[in-house]
């Protein structure tokens, strides 16, 4: 069994790591968002979450996509399935969960919030 697998709004899917050793650009939440230039020709972002209450990681992915980045953005860390259609709603493609989290929380849970273009809590409030 993998190690790791990638959940994206269809489901779980091996991790596809690099084989040669080139990966993703792996960004700290501590990242200077003025050095976000730099990284926009990539194919593959990583941002990492160091903890489930850090949202620094969302900020960053956010950023990204407003100063045009079109690659493949990966949360990793510590993202729980409740914290997936925030992730999806700030632009990243997919999230990066280990095996151990996978068993507790299993691709079903992942998939009820694989609807995050459907819920929209700011449209409810203006009503």
């Amino acid at each position: 069994m993998s190690e790791f697998f990638l959940v994206r709004d269809d489901g779980f899917h091996p991790h596809d790591a690099a084989q040669d050793g080139s990966g993703p650009v792996v960004l700290s939440p501590d990242t200077d968002p003025a050095s976000l230039d730099a990284h926009l020709d990539h194919a593959l972002i990583a941002i990492e979450f160091p903890a489930m209450t850090d949202g620094r990681g969302f900020t960053l992915a956010r950023l990204l996509r407003e100063k045009g980045y079109q690659g493949r953005l990966r949360a990793v860390g510590a993202l729980i399935s409740d914290q997936y259609a925030m992730a999806r709603r700030v632009g990243f493609d997919e999230v990066r969960i280990s095996a151990a989290l996978a068993a507790r929380q299993p691709q079903e849970q992942w998939l009820y919030r694989a609807d995050w273009q459907d819920w929209d809590h700011r449209s409810r409030l203006a009503g």
